[in-house]
């Protein structure tokens, strides 16, 4: 029994009482999957005629086993006394092994049917992350200090996105999924294929993840043939395939990162920020320091600007930076600033160097202890700190009558007045 291909010709007119019965199935779309056509007695009777459609595959059905089938389109005879034709065009080895091995259980014990498969791209599948999934950030990495190696940041992603899929094997379609179902939509399956589907792009991300991929995580959307490369490669959408159907195209259209991720990353950013701030106040003071060596006439003067540097910037400079990537615990050393210029050791003669003490004024001398001539409270600074009033000078004043100096408030020579 099998498949002659016929010259096309018009069903209706004066040839129409040429074929017992046409059996033929309108266009699938992007909805159906697969659809059982047969006569009213469930016979295919010889001589009738079976039309197939771009983008369509018929298998000859017969209680059970595959008698023909063909995957080009055209207009062919049912001849029960050939043999398997197989119009096979790109499932020649699909068909063979259908033919061979294929019987499917629990069929009536006559029915002769067509089954139709639309073997075109699925398309407009969507899926998502319901909930954030883990993926490893080498955009963003983070040293080690203990073995100065650097790990990726740990961040939980959301990712949305599209999938098209097609059959590929009927015979795997129809005893793993459809059986003899009357029609097959791919409402059928697709909740089922949105969770094996997600659950291939979890292994496709852990993959990318890798210190061998090193993919950015916000540039997952432009990485869509690695993706689907890498599935491809490691068989991630194997429970896919075991029901004849394959991923065609994969992709991702949106990455959102969860709270807690934007925050890592967002603290990331501005510790790196501060951390290349910092390099160049550690290399600025190190210029500095060696300037001031260097400049024997003012050397003074460049120290005491390195000291005001040190000084605006919180006393950072004057020791060891610390990195944004710091142990916060103390248990590790703080790492070397990447960014700052080395701090070259000072010269002997100039470590040797010794800022010049000025020579202050000398104020006049203030009398300790005394008793502020207005309120009575004692003074020790050179104001009353009750009333403000200046305090009494130490300063020994001379006898406007003898000119012998006098520290109280008569001469104790002659006895004068001494004004105050």
């Amino acid at each position: 029994m099998g498949l002659i291909k016929s010259a096309v010709q018009a069903i209706g007119g004066t040839f129409g009482d040429q074929w017992k019965d046409l059996i033929s199935c309108e266009d699938m779309g992007n909805d159906t999957l697969m659809v059982k056509k047969t006569t009213p007695t469930g016979q295919i009777s010889k001589d009738s005629r079976i039309i197939v459609a771009p983008g369509q595959v018929a298998v000859i059905y017969d209680s059970g086993s595959i008698l023909d089938a063909t995957a080009e389109e055209g207009a062919y005879n049912f001849d029960q006394s050939t043999s398997p034709s197989f119009f096979a065009g790109q499932f020649g080895a699909v068909f063979k092994e259908m033919w061979q091995r294929f019987t499917y259980g629990g069929t009536p014990a006559k029915e002769q049917a067509v089954f139709f498969f639309n073997i075109k791209e699925i398309k407009d599948n969507k899926f998502g992350t319901g909930t954030p999934i883990p993926f490893q950030d080498w955009s963003h990495p983070i040293p080690n200090q203990m073995t100065g190696t650097m790990s990726p940041m740990r961040v939980q992603v959301r990712c949305y996105g599209k999938y098209t899929f097609k059959i590929t094997d009927p015979a795997i379609f129809m005893r793993n999924h459809a059986g003899t179902a009357n029609v097959v939509t791919k409402d059928d399956l697709v909740e089922q294929m949105r969770s094996e589907v997600i659950a291939a792009f979890q292994n496709v991300l852990n993959e990318l993840g890798t210190s061998e991929h090193k993919t950015p995580v916000l540039e997952l959307p432009s990485n869509t043939d690695e993706i689907k490369k890498t599935m491809d490669e490691k068989v991630f959408d194997k429970p896919i395939r075991d029901r004849g159907l394959q991923l065609v195209g994969f992709a991702v259209e949106s990455v959102t990162l969860d709270d807690e991720s934007s925050k890592k990353i967002d603290n990331y950013e501005l510790s790196s920020n501060s951390f290349m701030q910092q390099g160049t106040l550690v290399g600025a003071y190190a210029n500095a320091v060696q300037d001031a060596a260097n400049n024997e006439a003012g050397a003074m003067n460049g120290f005491m600007g390195v000291g005001m540097m040190n000084m605006a910037s919180g006393g950072m400079v004057g020791g060891a930076a610390q990195t944004p990537f710091a142990n916060n615990g103390g248990a590790a050393s703080t790492p070397v600033d990447p960014y700052a210029k080395p701090q070259p050791t000072p010269a002997p003669e100039v470590a040797a160097v010794q800022a010049p003490t000025a020579t202050p004024v000398a104020p006049a001398p203030v009398q300790e202890g005394v008793k502020c001539p207005n309120c009575g409270t004692m003074i020790t600074g050179k104001f009353c700190m009750e009333c403000g009033t200046k305090a009494p000078s130490n300063e020994p004043k001379k006898c406007p009558k003898c000119g012998l100096e006098a520290r109280g408030k008569f001469c104790t020579e002659c006895g004068t007045k001494i004004e105050e």
